[in-house]
């Protein structure tokens, strides 16, 4: 049904910022969850921050808390992770996603639709 769309990956410094987009089409944006979640290499995906469709309640990792932010723009049916205070740990593969249902749904199996991923690296 929805359909995810990611950009604003690339390459910075340690310490700076960065902020990644992810489009949704679909008549329904506003009824979904959105989440997003990184991969680092050799791993599975873990959950970052998800923000509810109509309340806008947000729920973060314990490791991002503080330094990223989740927000959604109804209007444009775009869901936003504004990252500051990067660390080179942080170096992985984003993916939005998107939840039907579930209150701040933090599980991989909780969502329904994905986006493809956007490559976030963060040097010393």
């Amino acid at each position: 049904q929805v359909q995810l769309r990611e950009s604003g990956g690339g390459l910075v410094q340690a310490g700076g910022c960065l902020r990644l987009s992810c489009a949704a089409s679909g008549p329904t944006f506003s009824r979904y969850a959105m989440g997003w979640f990184r991969q680092f290499p050799g791993k599975e995906r873990e959950f970052v921050a998800a923000i509810m469709g109509s309340s806008g309640n947000t729920v973060y990792a314990d490791a991002v808390k503080g330094r990223f932010t989740i927000s959604r723009d109804y209007a444009k049916t775009t869901v936003f992770l504004q990252m500051n205070s990067l660390k080179p740990e942080d170096t992985a593969v984003y993916t939005c996603a998107a939840a039907r249902s579930g209150w701040l749904p933090q599980g991989k199996s909780q969502y329904d639709a994905w986006g493809q991923g956007t490559q976030v690296t963060v040097s010393s």
